[in-house]
């Protein structure tokens, strides 16, 4: 069996709007540069009009005079910061907090730079349109970042600007890879074979394979790849790759390693290269950091200030839900919190007043600890509505100014299906259960119960300020998106 022969047969499965990859990088980059450009003269412009009409920062006589000069300069200075940082690295965009973290990174150099550059040189900048223009500028460049990766995932989910991938390695890792992949379609990654030691058609999965790792090249000449992922244990030695990668150095195709861990974040992982050796340091989990004082004042002020927002919301909805059966407006319910304790959850009620006792009635739909049916004949007309939009979840607020519960954390458990739990799932309750989490942003009640423990887990262990951001920024999709709610 020959990688040529099989990759005729599967030419099909190569996307359609793929690029080769050198180009696709360039686009990629030009377009980022752009949208950056514009991001950073769209600030000039509002810092220039702030510093002229504030009267905070009094008169500027000579202020147009004295910004248009030196406007080139400030955009090429910020521009190379970022580049400097990795912000228009391929493998840092669309994924994850790193290009967020290289725009803060590259923002802060920018500034420095410019301030230094302003004071020995005795130039005489507005310090007003100095500050106003990093103060704009960098939220301008984040939202710029973020709605560029929203339109690519757009793109991506629709099989549009993603790149041809092998993979390699035995049925059970290919397969199990492959599976990632075809979650997070957000990589742009699109499966075209298979490279495996087993000379079957394809994988258990149904993935066509080309061949076995002797086939590399012709399957990649075949398929037109972009890229080749060998999974844990796809290579017979240490040094095999690198005799792999120097047969491929003048193919277009990136080469990607898994390792063998995972559900760890990139944050608690540091490469050294010690004797030629790349050794992976991994740092201790971080349940202990989501319990210092500035998660705390980050819950505190976000609820209170949430609750004052959604106060009129709040009317409406108690007002509604007491209209259309007189019942009780807010539900109170037994939940497992920090450490096991219990607490009192509350939620809007989106039920009928006799839903628990209708409970033993009615057959869960999903397979695991959790109880979840799609069409609960015990939901009301106003709480399919709150559902949808995850409005019944409001009063936890009064839970996480209570310290019982955090804006982002694991779902919180009732005590039957605490339970349930196996040993290692019991590190979920390490933490503040969470009004939203990563469950919430990633599918909710569409994901099983291991998809939701994995979750849970991997925020429990790789907790940080920037990702609860990133959660609750995905939170507003999520739920503006009604899928999986119910």
């Amino acid at each position: 069996m020959t990688a040529v022969g099989l990759g005729q047969r599967h030419d099909a499965l190569t996307i359609t709007w793929t690029l080769p990859r050198y180009r696709t990088k360039i686009i990629h980059t030009l377009t980022l540069v752009v949208g950056d450009t514009l991001a950073i003269a769209g600030a000039a412009l509002i810092a220039l009009l702030g510093r002229d009409r504030l009267v905070v920062f009094g008169p500027a006589p000579h202020l147009i005079g004295t910004i248009l000069p030196i406007a080139a300069l400030f955009v090429s200075v910020w521009l190379l910061m970022l580049a400097g940082v990795g912000a228009y690295q391929i493998e840092k965009v669309g994924v994850g907090s790193a290009e967020f973290n290289a725009m803060l990174l590259g923002t802060f150099f920018a500034a420095g730079a410019l301030g230094v550059a302003a004071y020995l040189t005795a130039y005489d900048l507005s310090r007003g349109f100095f500050v106003l223009l990093f103060a704009v500028g960098l939220p301008l460049l984040l939202v710029e970042r973020f709605l560029s990766r929203r339109f690519i995932r757009i793109f991506r989910s629709r099989g549009m600007l993603c790149a041809p991938v092998i993979l390699v390695g035995d049925h059970a890792h290919v397969d199990e890879i492959a599976a990632v992949l075809r979650r997070a379609t957000f990589l742009g990654y699109r499966i075209v074979g298979v490279l495996s030691p087993t000379a079957d058609d394809e994988t258990p999965s149904g993935l066509p394979i080309l061949g076995s790792l002797e086939d590399i090249l012709p399957a990649l000449r075949a398929t037109a790849a972009q890229a080749v992922i060998f999974t844990d244990g796809a290579l017979p030695s240490a040094s095999a790759f690198n005799r792999l990668a120097r047969q491929l150095e003048d193919q277009d195709a990136q080469l990607v390693v898994v390792p063998g861990l995972t559900d760890v974040s990139a944050g608690r992982m540091n490469l050294r290269p010690v004797g030629g050796l790349p050794l992976v340091y991994v740092e201790s989990p971080r349940a202990l950091l989501a319990m210092r004082w500035s998660k705390r004042l980050f819950d505190i002020v976000g609820a209170a200030t949430a609750l004052v927002l959604a106060a009129p919301v709040m009317a409406v909805i108690a007002l509604a839900i007491k209209i259309e059966d007189r019942g009780p407006v807010v539900f109170k319910q037994i939940r497992v919190g920090l450490k096991g304790e219990p607490f009192s959850f509350y939620k809007f009620r989106s039920m009928a007043v006799d839903a628990e006792q209708r409970l033993p009635q009615l057959q869960n739909e999903l397979n695991g600890v959790l109880f979840k049916i799609k069409s609960d004949p015990r939901v009301t007309r106003v709480g399919r509505l709150i559902r949808r939009l995850s409005l019944d979840e409001l009063p936890q607020l009064l839970n996480v100014l209570q310290g019982q519960m955090s804006l982002v954390g694991p779902r919180p458990a009732l005590p039957r299906e605490v339970a349930q739990y196996q040993q290692d799932v019991h590190r979920r309750l390490d933490v503040r259960p969470g009004l939203t989490g990563l469950w919430q942003v990633s599918g909710r009640s569409d994901l099983s119960w291991d998809d939701t423990v994995r979750l849970d887990l991997y925020y429990v262990d790789n907790w940080s300020l920037l990702q609860d951001l990133m959660i609750l920024t995905r939170t507003v999709g999520a739920v503006l998106n009604p899928r999986g709610a119910y």
